[in-house]
């Protein structure tokens, strides 16, 4: 089979296509013909050198959506010619996804949604179960005034539809008049331009100063920082990139609750890989009933494109998400 292989750290140059033997089922797995993947900024970083990688030489990349060509021992309610899609690869122990055949746990996999395409569908698992946890976790309900930072793109153009379909008022932020027109047509009720007005500004504006019941920050640094002042008394914040320093006293103020979500836990620690199959046909659900669509950008990228891909979503130019069709 062909794959794209990651011999060293680097730029997306390091992503180059080889001839690979093909992978075995093994027990507890599904054999999967690789029909799409998605380019995620994990996989970036982990192309650039985050220690959570598979050993080298490998393929990376986390999405997939394809059909099973084999099911190993023990696997039940999975057969040959299924489609189905998961984030289940890329990560230490496991090869990736740019490849035409991966094997993935099935724990991991859930049937694909039926109403989108394979590019639709490698294009939501990881970006979905990202949403979808920060969402659970934070305990959003109806009627609840939540703010999504970085509403155009992958995890937050999720969040805007998931925190609708929890019967949330949903604001969020863009820097583009663009930007501003997509998460419109997601359903987001109010979107602010974070180029052009304060947080404190739009805090008064939106929600007479007393802040939002929850603020979901999927942009990092000192993004966070504002999502905490974003916040109203007692409020939940729901992070996804918090490797960085922050003063918390804002949270001790207003006596905050910090949720930081990291959706490759089960996949690097063995902990709960059934729970994302079951996030997975939750989302599948949605998705079929009119209520959830990933979106996808406009660039179409063949396997061996990858680095083209990689690049795409490195120049900030991005809404929604870039796919690479394998077959």
């Amino acid at each position: 089979m062909q794959a794209i292989i990651l011999t060293s750290h680097g730029d997306a140059g390091v992503l180059q296509l080889q001839e690979m033997p093909r992978p075995e089922v093994r027990p507890g797995h599904l054999l999967i013909r690789m029909a799409a993947t998605s380019v995620n900024q994990i996989d970036i970083k982990i192309r650039q050198g985050l220690p959570i990688g598979p050993e080298l030489p490998s393929s990376i990349g986390c999405d997939l959506a394809g059909v099973v060509e084999a099911v190993g021992e023990g696997v039940n309610g999975f057969a040959p010619g299924d489609e189905v899609y998961g984030c289940a690869t890329g990560v230490k122990g496991v090869g990736g996804s740019l490849a035409e055949y991966v094997v993935a746990d099935a724990r991991l996999v859930a049937p694909k949604p039926r109403s989108l395409s394979m590019r639709e569908a490698a294009a939501l698992p990881l970006v979905g179960i990202t949403a979808w946890d920060a969402m659970a976790r934070s305990g959003v309900s109806q009627g609840e005034h939540v703010l999504v930072h970085g509403g155009a793109g992958g995890v937050g153009h999720v969040a805007i539809q998931l925190a609708k379909a929890r019967g949330a008022r949903v604001a969020t932020t863009v820097l583009s008049q663009e930007s501003a027109d997509f998460a419109r047509a997601l359903g987001a009720d109010d979107v602010i331009r974070a180029d052009q007005e304060e947080v404190a500004d739009y805090v008064q504006r939106l929600t007479g100063g007393a802040g939002f019941d929850m603020v979901f920050d999927t942009v990092g640094g000192a993004n966070l920082d504002r999502a905490f002042q974003a916040a109203c008394l007692e409020g939940r914040v729901a992070a996804t990139a918090a490797r960085s320093t922050h003063d918390l006293s804002p949270l001790h103020a207003k006596a905050l609750s910090l949720y930081v979500v990291f959706m490759l836990i089960p996949m690097l620690h063995n902990r709960q890989r059934e729970r994302h199959g079951r996030i997975l046909r939750e989302l599948a659900g949605l998705v079929d009933a009119g209520r959830l669509r990933p979106c996808l950008d406009a660039a179409h990228f063949s396997l061996a494109q990858a680095g083209d891909a990689h690049r795409r979503l490195e120049s900030g130019s991005v809404l929604g998400k870039v796919v690479i069709d394998i077959a």
